[in-house]
């Protein structure tokens, strides 16, 4: 495992977000995983934050609602197949961490586990998050919300990043 400076694998993560990876949110005893695709890493606040975001007809949502925290983990193997059922499934239907083989692993820093395999991977402190409002969202962007299912973004204080890309878990 390597310790990562979160804003050194910027290029290399994003490159692989925009294809997707994997959204990990625990409240309690509710754990769900989904495929994510819009995110950003920066520095905002003085501090090192990942944006997510995440609809509100999600059942996602209704944990990371009750969560004060989240993970993602970047795969740089190809997780392609999973990354594909983990958008298209519910986890209010169905256990996808199970039905995908997909193994957890404890996290450093958070409550929320990662996804074992080779990849980056984020722990993030929730510290601020807004639900989109559409009056302030510019016409050429308002076609990507068709059903008016507008997301909640959530600033996510990144606490650790490591990258686990030479070795398994």
């Amino acid at each position: 495992m390597h310790n990562l400076d979160a804003l050194s694998i910027v290029p290399k993560a994003m490159e692989q977000i925009k294809k997707g990876a994997f959204l990990t949110v625990q409240a309690g005893d509710n754990l769900n995983v989904m495929t994510i695709g819009w995110a950003s890493i920066g520095f905002v606040w003085g501090r090192q934050m990942m944006t997510i975001l995440v609809r509100k007809s999600r059942y996602t949502f209704k944990i990371i609602e009750r969560s004060s925290e989240f993970t993602v983990s970047v795969p740089l193997v190809d997780k392609s197949k999973e990354l594909d059922y983990c958008g298209t499934q519910s986890g209010s239907h169905h256990d996808k961490i199970k039905e995908c083989g997909l193994e957890l692993f404890p996290s450093q820093k958070v409550h929320t586990p990662v996804i074992n395999f080779p990849g980056i991977h984020l722990e993030c402190k929730i510290v601020f998050k807004s639900a989109i409002n559409p009056d302030n969202l510019i016409e050429e962007y308002r076609h990507l919300y068709p059903k008016l299912d507008y997301h909640t973004i959530y600033y996510g204080e990144i606490v650790s990043c490591y990258s686990t890309m030479d070795e398994k878990r």
